[in-house]
């Protein structure tokens, strides 16, 4: 059974953002504008993007 996945793309910049914000795209895997990360969906990764739902977007695949 393959394990479901989600897709999030930086579109936002952390600068001038809380660092806990900041920790939360490098934990994501991300640190660059339109990068993109293929994880696991887990309520984890899921908590993490609506932590930073104003810098990423789910990319719809």
């Amino acid at each position: 059974m393959a394990t479901k996945t989600v897709t999030v793309e930086q579109i936002g910049s952390p600068i001038r953002k809380p660092k806990d914000q900041r920790q939360t795209l490098i934990g994501l895997g991300l640190n660059k504008m339109h990068r993109r990360r293929t994880l696991n969906d887990t309520p984890q990764v899921r908590g993490m993007i609506a932590k930073v739902s104003h810098l990423v977007r789910v990319v719809e695949e």
